[in-house]
């Protein structure tokens, strides 16, 4: 069973068992809803979504279950999951997960791979191996022409320098 991080329970909010999750997963609107499945910590402990909001930069839920802050304090601090089944994309629809290790192409000619995402609050950057050496390709559809998730290819635009 696969799993995948949606964020971490960085505190309680208020008296009634809210707490606040900081997250950056691509689907939020997909998983964080009223009856969804979430699962907390390394023992990953079942818990089903009562509400959901958003508050400033965190996602607000309550679960299943609490009515008082005493009762999910245990939780702070702990990561959050979701199964990669409960998870329901569209057409053309991809989680960065399933980036890693597709062939990047360029000019049709096979020229690395990718070997992770790289994210922090301000851009997001897609590290690709070619002979040995590590570059950071801009995460932007300017850059990135085509994904096919059936043939596993990255398609960049041609850019002088982009990977030299």
């Amino acid at each position: 069973m696969e799993y995948l991080y949606l964020g971490k329970i960085v505190n309680t909010h208020g008296i009634k068992g809210e707490v606040r999750i900081l997250s950056q997963f691509k689907y939020k609107d997909k998983v964080l809803h009223k009856h969804f499945p979430i699962y907390i910590g390394k023992e990953k402990v079942k818990e089903i979504i009562a509400s959901y909001r958003p508050h400033k930069q965190f996602d607000m839920i309550t679960m299943d279950g609490y009515t008082n802050i005493n009762e999910v304090l245990k939780y702070k601090g702990k990561n959050v999951y979701l199964k990669k089944s409960d998870l329901v994309l569209e057409e053309g629809e991809y989680l960065d997960e399933d980036l890693i290790g597709m062939d990047v192409v360029m000019n049709n000619k096979k020229i690395g791979k990718v070997i992770k995402i790289e994210k922090d609050p301000y851009q997001e950057r897609i590290v690709v191996n070619k002979d040995g050496k590590e570059y950071l390709v801009p995460y932007v559809c300017d850059i990135i022409k085509k994904i096919n998730l059936k043939e596993r290819t990255m398609t960049l635009e041609y850019i002088k320098g982009l990977l030299d």
